[in-house]
């Protein structure tokens, strides 16, 4: 299974649904996964599958206000499909404490 890291500013609007149906009243403490990534720094992070991707999107106060605010039928959410390029991909071995 692929695991990804997101931050959000690279998160997409499928990420966001997801996270959404996932965390509909919000995340809490015990949602957060807290690892080290590949440069040893210490990474606080919510978790979202799908059947082959693992994605995991670094907390930030602008991620809790962004579902706070969500609507689902909102179309003018910032989709940016240029910060897609950018995402960061965790190789498997790098995160195996993940």
């Amino acid at each position: 299974m692929k695991r990804v890291i997101v931050d959000y500013k690279k998160l997409t609007q499928e990420i966001l649904d997801m996270l959404v149906e996932k965390y509909p009243n919000g995340y809490g403490g015990k949602d957060i996964i807290v690892f080290r990534n590949a440069q040893n720094e210490i990474i606080e992070a919510v978790e979202v599958k799908t059947e082959d991707t693992i994605y995991l999107v670094k907390v930030s106060q602008r991620l809790a206000d962004t579902m706070e605010n969500y609507d689902e039928d909102d179309e003018d959410w910032d989709d940016n499909e240029e910060d897609d390029e950018n995402m960061e991909i965790a190789d498997e071995s790098e995160n195996d404490d993940f």
